[in-house]
């Protein structure tokens, strides 16, 4: 098992956890997110932590599967908020430091479909 993995399966537990301090504990300083569908990117640690907080409604979510090969990782992921459900695919990227605090250096996710981003976050983000 990759270190980057034990870092990624960690990212997810404290998500699903609302767990920001140990959520926070996995990503590098300038880790950078992107959103392909919406053309968002957050860059650092605490605004990608601010965005996963404020994220709308009552969402979970499950890991399916993951694949990981030395400092990189994808998930694939079982979504819900409320009653709606889908599937996403996340790539990682890390430090390579190859010890424990190996930390996570950018995640890309794609959801199903291409959609308009929800309201109240483009403080935290910037469309491309």
């Amino acid at each position: 098992m990759t270190d980057l993995r034990k870092t990624v399966e960690r990212f997810w537990a404290a998500a699903e956890a609302r767990d920001w301090d140990a959520f926070a504990g996995t990503l590098a300083e300038d880790v950078v997110y992107t959103l392909p569908q919406t053309r968002e990117t957050i860059t650092g640690r605490e605004r990608y932590v601010q965005f996963n907080r404020e994220y709308p409604g009552d969402w979970h979510l499950r890991v399916e599967r993951i694949v990981a090969e030395p400092g990189q990782v994808v998930t694939w992921l079982h979504f819900t908020v409320g009653l709606e459900e889908m599937y996403g695919i996340s790539f990682f990227t890390g430090t390579g430091t190859g010890n424990d605090t190996d930390l996570i250096t950018s995640i890309t996710d794609f959801w199903p479909e291409p959609y308009e981003p929800p309201a109240g976050r483009d403080h935290l983000t910037e469309r491309y």
